[in-house]
């Protein structure tokens, strides 16, 4: 097992093992694995860092956001 920091847990709060399986996710319904990365995961890590509950609602709205931004 790695031990240290991981960069994706760092930057998206998410370990390396779980971005790989959003990634094959991303990939098999055709979703732009970098876009997600950039304008949702981001936008959720950030909520989760302000100790805002995450609610369906604001999931919801981080995806609209992000497609708005497309």
């Amino acid at each position: 097992m790695n031990k240290g920091l991981d960069a994706m847990f760092m930057h998206y709060g998410i370990r390396k093992e779980d971005m790989l399986i959003i990634e094959k996710i991303c990939i098999n319904n055709k979703i732009d694995f970098e876009w997600f990365k950039e304008f949702i995961l981001r936008e959720y890590h950030e909520n989760k860092m302000k100790n805002q509950e995450i609610e369906p609602n604001t999931v919801q709205r981080i995806i609209e956001n992000a497609l708005k931004n497309t």
